[in-house]
């Protein structure tokens, strides 16, 4: 196990070195320093002077990748790329345009976005997981059919549709929570009630779906049979052994949630007016700042690559097959 933790930890370097490259690569490709520089100061009436000193202050008065004028090693190391990547494998992700902390605006609002985010992740998975053994449980009947179009029906309808309701419904008809907005403290219940209602039903009929999907599968294998023969009713055969063998495609699908719910909240945040991670990168996008954007993309790689290694880690737990190997 040690060795395979090791090798996963390789792993994860290699793609945060790789994520960071083609950021770096991309950002630069269509912009320029002398252009950040101009954006920020006022526009084409900037002088040279006055470019030249913004990017000497933020170390882009070097070269992108390779600085031929350097000796020896400089010629790598003295790069804006270096530079950039070496604090951020540190996470010391620097400043924004405006002289802002990033790695302070990031601990300042990860635990905003974690709020959102981790209520909808177990209510998902326990809502999905508990509408799926039921609709599993009563296949065939017409409580399985009308969930199936339910399902269908969610899967079909826009995030957006769920917001735009939900707004309308709970904030101003039913006046139970607010229509936008963060209230850090006591208010922060109400203030997330209406984001976490809206995300869990956006996620409900996919996840569902497939783990609905999933348990008719397992039904059809011979251990199922074997359960049956020996005496135990459905919901045992359900509860004890087809969940627990289809324990692998949920903790997939679980690992890929996570991250998502963290990185790709820009559209609840901005319409809730969250002032999350999500807020944070439209913010570094509209001001075309390159350090809040490879910040933000970093990090959500970052948590991609933490999300994968616990998905590992609890394959091993879920199935002794993989410990043993």
């Amino acid at each position: 196990m040690t060795s395979f933790l090791l090798r996963r930890l390789l792993y994860a370097l290699l793609v945060l070195a790789g994520v960071n490259l083609v950021s770096f690569a991309l950002f630069f490709s269509v912009n320029s320093p002398d252009n950040m520089a101009r954006a920020q100061l006022g526009g084409k009436r900037v002088t040279q002077e006055a470019v030249d000193r913004w990017k000497a202050e933020r170390g882009f008065d070097r070269p992108l990748y390779f600085n031929v004028a350097a000796p020896g090693r400089a010629k790598l190391t003295d790069t804006v790329f270096y530079a950039n990547t070496a604090r951020l494998l540190r996470f010391d992700f620097g400043s924004t345009n405006e002289g802002r902390n990033i790695g302070q605006e990031l601990a300042e609002r990860l635990p905003v976005s974690a709020a959102v985010a981790l209520p909808v992740f177990f209510l998902t998975l326990g809502v999905s997981v508990a509408a799926a053994l039921g609709f599993t449980l009563f296949r065939g009947t017409g409580l399985d059919f009308w969930g199936v179009v339910l399902l269908a029906a969610l899967m079909s309808i826009s995030s957006l549709f769920f917001i735009i309701v939900g707004q309308f419904v709970f904030a101003k008809v039913l006046q139970l929570a607010p229509i936008s907005g963060y209230a850090p403290g006591p208010g922060m219940f109400s203030s997330l009630l209406l984001p976490v209602l809206v995300l869990v039903l956006a996620r409900l009929g996919p996840d569902a779906r497939l783990f609905r999907a999933l348990f008719i599968e397992e039904l059809g294998k011979d251990y199922v049979r074997t359960a049956r023969a020996k005496g135990l009713a459905e919901g045992a055969v359900l509860g004890r052994h087809v969940l627990r063998n289809a324990l692998i495609p949920i903790i997939t699908q679980a690992s890929l949630l996570l991250p998502v719910l963290f990185v790709g909240a820009i559209v609840t945040e901005t319409f809730f007016a969250i002032p999350g991670l999500g807020m944070f990168t439209i913010e570094g996008i509209t001001q075309q700042d390159f350090g809040i954007v490879r910040a933000m993309v970093f990090f959500g790689s970052f948590v991609y690559v933490v999300a994968f290694l616990l998905n590992d880690l609890a394959y091993a737990w879920a199935d002794p097959r993989i410990r043993l190997g």
